[in-house]
């Protein structure tokens, strides 16, 4: 009957006060109703005994002329009357304090407007009241009191299973359809920290990284303590060579931090970026990268930004950075083509940069000096003041995954790892294989300190090779005095030995091993594969005799070379520096010359005419067109009266030096050998010293 009377009333939902503006029940619940009250038994309509008792009282009251000819007069016009019946029915109800719910109100306005029909009565309490709820539910009256009346209850239900699930369920898969084409576009996947399997957390990092880190990204992103710093600012700045693990570690850190970690290709976008403008990147590849940069601007909160390999970038790109790491925290980008200005202030948006401090050509590369200034900077290949240990410890460390005798050190007690390298390096007679936590078979324990040895003996070479990059990269090629060392000794390269070191290998097989590694490392050079191989000989102390010649001779050249100066297509460059080279030997020359002539003080002799041989009284040196040394005293003649030498000056002619007393005077060098030097004629002038 309320559903009826719903449709008769116009109600726009279930147990709703009729309403001349109502939209009507829904269709197929008046159906429904129909169908159900005129297939089943008893005829007629149902009606509650609480409408019958409303309407008995209503009639009384109203009259039979004054509401009966209201109503007759609008005749067949339903919604007319539907109208005129509410105003007579609702108000009598408020002026009643009758109590009258809103369905049984919808089913005395459906009975007036069908009188003719045929109902019959049902006692049947449609209303119950549920006590002792708790909660705040609007439904919820006071003192946990909920009405629950059961054809409301029916018809919301109903609505809420046809209508409203099929609603949520149909815009979830809405809202799914499009988070995810907007997570393709925007590749949101590629910005989720994944921290690598082989990933290990060394004590260089528990002790020394992960600290600095901290506290250069605290500066960034604030603190939760009660001394938190409001004028967030900075820079962090890794540097190293490659294979030092920069990005994984900016992973783990971003990870850990529950961040999203976007990651910028410094390669991907070249150095001929200079804004922040998408439209303006050279390539496709660019562009993406530029467009990360500002969906990172853009998503501001929780965010790190990390542009990897700068080496790679324009210093100009760089220098848009400046204003975002100081205390301003802004920068002015580019979204969906529109110019924005990102206020970061307050922001957990953190930025690190990475890069290899020296580019692909070897040749330093340099950050604008603003930027630089306001960053923390730290270079994950160089051993920091006293942590020499811990640093070469970390080699090992990072090696064990790649070796599968000692993987399963990386799960263990890093105590144990620290008491094995001190038994197999062999020098610390204090540790002994008992105070080991795991315990370990005889023969396992074998195979690892075999295995160890090794490494170790690897781990010096490496860090050799480590040592002699960076400080060769950090030569100018007019300082340098041999070619410059490329070869690398990082973890990754530590990584690719030890995969290869086996138990039973010998020593021969471990130099084997690594020469081989270095060897097809060489191949990648292109040039220099024979310098720096050779160097890498000089540094392990494995020259031979031939090597050692070879190597001397190599850098002979590259430092005749580098004197001459300019590129080899350049003959004049290189002939103005031929000249330069010239005047210098000749001023070298000069030099000896001066050395040669000035007075020496000569040892003691007997008195005047004593005629001892081989000695003489000193005389003033006079002056001479010959190169002399110091005097020797023979019984030979004077030097007027020596053979003069006849025919024009030539490259034969020798012009020979003699002593004051006219014998001939050898110079020799340092080796002993007679040192020979022309004038200014050409002649060979043969300087004899004593």
């Amino acid at each position: 009957t309320a559903a009826i009377g719903a449709a008769a009333e116009g109600r726009t939902g279930a147990g709703a006060r009729p309403t001349a503006e109502g939209a009507g029940a829904p269709p197929d619940a008046v159906a429904a109703y129909l169908f159900e009250e005129l297939t089943s038994g008893p005829a007629g309509f149902v009606q509650s005994a609480a409408t019958r008792t409303f309407l008995a009282g209503f009639h009384r009251a109203a009259g039979p002329d004054v509401y009966a000819d209201d109503l007759a007069a609008l005749g067949d016009d339903l919604a007319a009357r539907r109208q005129l019946v509410a105003g007579w029915l609702a108000p009598y109800a408020d002026a009643t304090g009758a109590g009258l719910a809103d369905g049984d109100l919808a089913e005395a306005v459906a009975a007036e407007l069908c009188p003719e029909l045929e109902r019959y009565a049902c006692d049947a309490p449609l209303t119950v009241e549920v006590k002792g709820l708790l909660g705040d539910h609007p439904r919820i009256g006071d003192g946990g009191t909920l009405t629950v009346r059961i054809d409301e209850l029916l018809s919301r239900t109903a609505e809420f299973r046809d209508r409203t699930v099929p609603g949520f369920r149909a815009y979830q898969r809405l809202r799914t359809s499009l988070v995810s084409a907007e997570r393709g576009r925007l590749r949101l996947d590629d910005h989720r920290p994944r921290v690598m399997s082989a990933f290990v957390r060394n004590r260089l990092l528990d002790e020394v990284y992960l600290p600095l880190i901290g506290d250069s990204l605290a500066k960034q992103l604030g603190t939760a303590d009660a001394d938190r710093r409001t004028d967030s600012q900075g820079l962090l700045l890794l540097v190293s060579p490659p294979g030092y693990g920069k990005t994984t570690l900016m992973e783990y850190v971003a990870d850990r931090l529950g961040m999203v970690l976007v990651k910028v290709s410094g390669p991907n976008l070249g150095h001929d970026v200079t804004s922040l403008d998408p439209a303006q990147a050279p390539s496709t590849t660019a562009r993406q990268e530029v467009e990360k940069i500002n969906f990172a601007l853009e998503a501001g909160n929780n965010t790190l930004l990390h542009l990897d390999d700068i080496q790679h970038t324009s210093p100009e790109l760089l220098q848009k950075f400046i204003p975002l790491c100081d205390a301003t925290r802004r920068i002015e980008g580019v979204r969906d083509g529109e110019p924005r200005s990102y206020d970061l202030r307050g922001k957990r948006f953190a930025v690190c940069m990475a890069g290899n401090p020296y580019t692909e050509s070897g040749e330093q590369f340099q950050i604008p000096d603003m930027l630089a200034n306001r960053a923390d900077v730290w270079n994950l290949g160089e051993v920091l003041s006293g942590r020499e240990d811990v640093f070469a410890l970390s080699f090992v460390e990072n090696a064990l995954t790649a070796n599968p005798v000692l993987a399963p050190l990386a799960a263990r007690s890093r105590e144990d790892l620290a008491l094995l390298v001190r038994l197999a390096g062999g020098g610390d007679p204090a540790a002994r294989a008992e105070h080991l936590e795991h315990p370990y078979s005889a023969a396992e324990l074998d195979r690892v300190l075999a295995v160890l040895r090794h490494l170790l003996a690897a781990r010096d070479t490496v860090l050799a090779v480590n040592a002699a990059y960076i400080a060769s990269a950090a030569q100018t090629d007019a300082t340098r005095t041999e070619p410059p060392f490329r070869l690398q000794g990082s973890y990754r390269n530590m990584n690719k030995i030890a995969e290869r070191i086996v138990p039973v290998m010998n020593d021969d097989e471990l130099s084997a091993v690594v020469d081989d590694h270095y060897a097809g490392e060489a191949q990648t050079l292109t040039t220099g594969a024979e310098a720096n191989l050779l160097k890498l000989a000089a540094l392990r102390g494995t020259l031979t005799a031939e090597q050692a010649r070879r190597w001397s001779a190599v850098t002979a050249s590259y430092v005749r070379t580098q004197a001459l100066g300019g590129p080899e297509g350049d003959p004049m460059t290189r002939a103005v520096a031929a000249l330069g080279l010239l005047a210098d030997r000749i001023a070298a020359v000069e030099t000896a010359i001066h050395r040669v002539m000035a007075p020496r003080r000569l040892p003691a002799s007997p008195q005047p005419g004593a005629g001892a041989p081989g000695h003489h009284a000193p005389r003033p040196p006079a002056p001479r067109a010959k190169i002399a040394d110091t005097p020797r005293t023979t019984d030979t003649p004077r030097a007027a009266d020596a053979p003069k030498i006849a025919g024009p000056p030539t490259i034969a002619n020798t012009l020979t030096g003699r002593d004051m007393t006219g014998q001939d005077v050898t110079d020799r060098n340092a080796t002993g050998q007679d040192a020979t030097d022309r004038d200014a004629t050409g002649r060979r002038v043969t300087d004899r010293g004593d």
